[in-house]
């Protein structure tokens, strides 16, 4: 399921007070309207007024949920899964929505932003050991090899993108090569290798309400 939001995505982080990188290489300019304007968006943006429990469980939930682009019927429904796995429920929620397809091909470099990745995967610009799949939240497991498929590797898109993260660091828990746009699935991340800022266990809270 793809989020569709078709707001100005700046004022999402600008709501939530922090970026949240969904403009891509945006983010990282003096363009930025987080270090432009500190305040949330709206009439009464400025007006800083206290939070309760309540406020700040779902600021966490709609954070998580802006990062990866998930619909909330989506995202409920990876909260289920982390919790009927073993291990911590928050960091398991985590573990589950970095295997995405579209946070992994954007990990990996292949796109510019989460946003971008769902929609170059719609598109059928990827596969997943030898076979396209065009489903962005397809859940990745550790050995899966994901490539840019050999009709969509001279597009101009992708040679921009090859030369632009050239010298960018990729996950440890991820295996790139750039010159053959494809990458593997080394192992699922620790939790201080993932670089969401979100605090996980005040969604789980927010959930066992």
């Amino acid at each position: 399921m793809v989020a569709k939001y078709n707001g100005p995505v700046c004022k999402l982080c600008r709501r939530e007070g922090i970026k949240l990188f969904l403009k891509g290489d945006r983010c990282y300019t003096g363009k930025c309207a987080v270090d432009r304007r500190t305040y949330a968006p709206g009439q009464h943006g400025q007006n800083k007024k206290k939070i309760s429990d309540y406020g700040l469980h779902l600021r966490e939930k709609q954070k998580a949920r802006r990062v990866y682009g998930v619909l909330e019927r989506q995202f409920r429904r990876y909260v289920g899964l982390a919790s009927k796995a073993r291990g911590v429920t928050g960091e398991t929620l985590l573990r589950i929505l970095e295997r995405r397809l579209d946070n992994v091909v954007y990990r990996m470099g292949f796109a510019g932003s989460r946003a971008e990745a769902r929609q170059l995967i719609l598109h059928n610009h990827f596969a997943i050991n030898g076979r396209k799949v065009n489903i962005p939240s397809y859940l990745l497991r550790p050995g899966d090899e994901i490539e840019v498929r050999e009709k969509s590797r001279n597009l101009a898109r992708f040679l921009e993108l090859a030369e632009q993260f050239q010298g960018r660091a990729v996950p440890e828990w991820l295996s790139v090569d750039r010159q053959a746009m494809k990458g593997t699935i080394v192992r699922l991340p620790e939790r201080e290798e993932i670089d969401t800022p979100v605090k996980e266990s005040l969604i789980v809270e927010h959930y066992s309400r």
